[in-house]
């Protein structure tokens, strides 16, 4: 009896018995290659994809239920279209995405594949998470950003003391500590724009800026995290650029305005996809690099921010309940165009291309903003060659929607 039970142990494990070898080869414990998420459009249908080698993405709720179908003892577990949900419901999920990127871990490029696998270039990329409920960005977490502040071109703030104490409820500083606490603002949804769509300088603003972010996002509901737990409720990695007017608000009134300087349309650039935490060994041992137009403007690494990740997680959750899809942007390293002699700024036609070791490369044109549009170009008679004029004078690759002739 005790060898029969043995060997029925035995078997169990390495997946022998029927059902055994069905779920060994669909619930595995580990995965064959690193993947990332995103959010996608084909045809019209929007879906929660999970990407391999960046090229490859892979409709998950298709293949999942092909591989429930073809594994009738596999339990039933639908996957959710959307991000926020998969983000909460990851520990449950996260087996069988790893089967699903098992499966296909080794499917051509060409048409031998499944249909819910499609080429990256052939579908719509849109933010990963659509939207964060809460988007915090930390200002000046750079030691070097700091230094190079007093260069950057916009109306002085208020003079501020460059003592810090503790700030109780929130931050708590340790003996010897001699960083400045932590400092989050807010950008609205509005300024979320997927990797490939335009940043659009606005009307009378010359003073637009980069910075190329680490983002970190929340995996779970998390208030009142200690430091030490902090990693359990961080979901993955993004990349975001907080893009940045400098031009001021033409008076000083209250110090800083965050809407102003961080706020505008499209000035949160975030993706292009979402990489689950499993697969960042260090997240403060990472390169990052930003190029406009092809000119490396920022080169440094996460290893310099002043507050980490975790310490980030901690300090905001000391302030209001991080949500499951919540992204915190970690801060810009030196290397922005306003500290630049002379300054540089973004112009319609740069290309702004932000990239962190390991997490992606999130690319984006910059166009200017629309002009109104003129009454006898919203004319139903007006064709797209007549209109193309009012388009190139906008400095703006953006086409109007156009009535083609009959």
């Amino acid at each position: 009896m005790t060898r029969l039970m043995a060997l029925i142990a035995a078997c169990a494990l390495t997946g022998c018995l029927a059902g055994g070898y069905l779920l060994a080869q669909t619930v595995p414990a580990q995965v064959r290659e690193p993947f990332k998420l995103g959010t996608f459009e084909h045809q019209g249908r929007r879906f929660v994809g999970l990407v391999l080698r960046d090229t490859l993405v892979i409709d998950i709720a298709t293949a999942n239920a092909t591989l429930e179908r073809d594994n009738p003892s596999l339990a039933k577990l639908p996957l959710p279209p959307d991000m926020k949900e998969l983000i909460g419901r990851y520990a449950g999920l996260k087996q069988r995405l790893y089967a699903i990127a098992n499966k296909l871990a080794d499917v051509p490029s060409g048409a031998n594949r499944p249909t819910y696998v499609h080429d990256l270039k052939a579908i719509k990329v849109l933010p990963p998470i659509m939207y964060p409920e809460t988007l915090l960005n930390a200002a000046v977490n750079y030691e070097e950003h700091a230094r190079e502040g007093p260069r950057i071109q916009q109306p002085a703030a208020a003079a501020q003391s460059e003592e810090s104490t503790s700030a109780p409820g929130l931050w708590e500083r340790k003996p010897g500590d001699t960083r400045h606490n932590p400092y989050l603002f807010l950008k609205p949804r509005s300024t979320v724009i997927a990797d490939g769509e335009a940043i659009r300088l606005p009307l009378g603003r010359a003073r637009i800026d980069w910075e190329c972010e680490l983002a970190v996002v929340i995996g779970q509901p998390a208030s009142r995290v200690p430091i030490e737990r902090a990693n359990d409720y961080i979901f993955g990695y993004t990349l975001e650029n907080d893009i940045s007017d400098r031009g001021g608000r033409g008076d000083q009134r209250h110090g800083s305005d965050w809407l102003v300087g961080k706020g505008h349309d499209t000035f949160a650039p975030l993706g292009p996809f979402i990489v689950p935490k499993e697969f960042i060994k260090d997240p403060q041992q990472l390169g990052i690099k930003f190029t406009l137009s092809g000119e490396v403007m920022q080169d440094s690494s996460t290893a310099r921010m002043t507050h980490n990740v975790y310490e980030l997680l901690h300090y905001a959750s000391n302030i209001l309940t991080l949500q499951p899809g919540d992204v915190i942007a970690t801060g810009s390293p030196a290397g922005v165009g306003s500290a630049r002699t002379p300054p540089v700024f973004m112009k319609p036609g740069d290309v702004a291309v932000c990239t962190i070791e390991g997490v992606g490369t999130l690319t984006n044109p910059v166009v200017g903003q629309l002009p109104d549009i003129p009454e006898n170009v919203k004319e139903t008679n007006r064709t797209e060659p007549e209109v193309a004029p009012v388009i190139a004078e906008a400095g703006c690759r953006q086409r109007f929607p156009v009535v083609a002739e009959e």
